[in-house]
């Protein structure tokens, strides 16, 4: 059974795509551009909303004018990132159950920091022992660096720690974390591609995460 699980947050607990949406699209409206479809934005998550914002302003915008939708988007999403969000099924769940065994439990985004720590408290209040989004001076996902600091704090050995998350960011971060990993396939990728990507140990529901974290 693995002591500690570092989790992913968009897309492996959080279905939070509709409020990225909505906020990206918003933003690019502000401004007079094309609004981006649900496939579109699910295609750009996974890399830090700078980069969802970067690809989804068209090709050939200036840097000023993609600072300003980027604006727009932190200021409309800070405020609607509870709209529509909502835990994937069995997710609350597994949180407890992990809880209940004794599990650490952290979770690692490339979400902004602040909407990291606005969510968290919303749906998973007592369950969570540390969450961090992107912050200023450390590398992003898939660079271990949040990682590896967050088993530091835990005093987690790298053979009792495994990373869940739905995407290939999350696989590569664990690969270069040096820990184990679990994907599972109801995120915002398809389990063809997390195949193809590597992905060797892959969920369907969150009892099967359950089941591969306390084996």
């Amino acid at each position: 059974m693995y002591k500690t699980v570092i989790f992913d947050l968009d897309g492996t607990l959080l279905d939070t795509l509709e409020d990225l949406m909505n906020s990206v699209n918003y933003a690019l409206a502000s401004f007079g551009l094309p609004e981006r479809s649900y496939g579109e934005i699910r295609d750009r998550v996974g890399h830090g909303i700078r980069n969802l914002v970067d690809r989804s302003v068209p090709d050939g915008t200036d840097a000023a004018l993609t600072d300003r939708v980027f604006g727009c988007f932190k200021e409309h999403y800070q405020l609607h990132c509870t709209d529509k969000t909502a835990p994937y099924p069995g997710v609350n769940d597994l949180m407890i159950k992990l809880k209940n065994e004794g599990i650490r439990i952290g979770i690692i985004s490339n979400k902004a920091d602040p909407a990291v720590r606005e969510l968290v408290p919303v749906y998973f209040d007592g369950l969570v022992d540390i969450a961090r989004g992107e912050l200023p001076g450390v590398p992003k996902k898939p660079a271990p660096d949040g990682v590896l600091r967050m088993m530091d704090e835990f005093g987690a050995k790298p053979e009792e720690t495994v990373y869940v998350g739905d995407s290939d960011v999350d696989l590569a971060t664990a690969v270069n974390s040096g820990i184990d990993h679990v994907i599972v396939t109801w995120g915002f990728r398809d389990r063809e591609f997390l195949i193809g990507r590597g992905a060797r140990v892959l969920a369907d529901t969150a009892d099967e995460v359950y089941a591969i974290v306390t084996a």
